[in-house]
């Protein structure tokens, strides 16, 4: 049987590894396969094949709705009337909000994906018995195994 389970790179990995040592494991039963993370920048823009599922257009679409309206009432008593006034100030209100969106999505939320989250860099694998599943899975959990998996062998 092998399990398989991912951890970040810290002190409870070791500390696992010593300790499924001390329960009888042999070395050459456990491996450890460092990941390489992604180094690309996430991109802004989605494609047709890849999405990440926010948009940068909804705050547009509402500054430009609002800006509309107060351009048109506006208009009344301008030059061009309220039609044109209408039009050029729901460009403006969604040019503001498109660009505070992606202001948002480039700075702001750069900064939060770098410091949250938990990243898989370590992939523990160990050849074991059926009968030892059990206790290494428990002790790969109560070191804080980002995941734990099972298979069979046939």
């Amino acid at each position: 049987m092998q399990l398989f389970s991912t951890f970040e790179t810290t002190h409870y990995l070791e500390m696992a590894i010593s300790k499924l040592e001390k329960r009888g494991m042999k070395k050459e039963n456990i491996y450890a396969v460092p990941l390489d993370n992604r180094s690309e920048e996430r991109k802004v823009f989605d494609s047709l094949h890849r999405s990440d599922g926010t948009s940068l257009i909804d705050i547009g679409m509402a500054l430009g709705t609002a800006f509309s309206v107060i351009g048109a009432s506006i208009g009344f008593k301008l030059s061009w009337g309220p039609i044109y006034w209408g039009l050029i100030s729901a460009m403006i209100g969604f040019a503001l909000g498109f660009a505070i969106r992606l202001f948002t999505e480039l700075v702001v939320k750069k900064r939060k994906r770098l410091l949250r989250g938990k990243h898989s860099e370590i992939i523990l694998i160990i050849n074991c018995e059926e009968s030892q599943a059990e206790l290494i899975e428990n002790i790969l959990w109560n070191h804080f195994a980002l995941g734990v998996a099972k298979v069979k062998e046939r």
